[in-house]
């Protein structure tokens, strides 16, 4: 975030990323997916980012206890 506000205060990117250690590829995607976002709502995306992910690792567990079931049912 500080990287993308100190761009938009007319900072070079060569200079920024050189500074940070990050290539100018990884700063633009940064800006594609942070800009234009303040502080509260990047740490929302990020939460909601962890609840997606929780989700979908029980989604997979449930789906394999699910296949597991019909596989021991086919058998019998």
């Amino acid at each position: 975030m500080a990287a993308l506000k100190r761009v938009e205060a007319g900072l070079p990117v060569p200079d920024i990323c050189r500074e940070l250690g990050i290539s100018s590829a990884t700063f633009y995607k940064w800006r594609a997916k942070f800009g234009g976002m303040d502080t509260s709502m990047m740490s929302r995306m990020k939460e909601l980012e962890d609840e997606n992910r929780r989700l979908r690792k029980m989604y997979l567990e449930e789906k394999l206890k699910a296949e597991i079931a019909n596989e021991y049912l086919a058998k019998k």
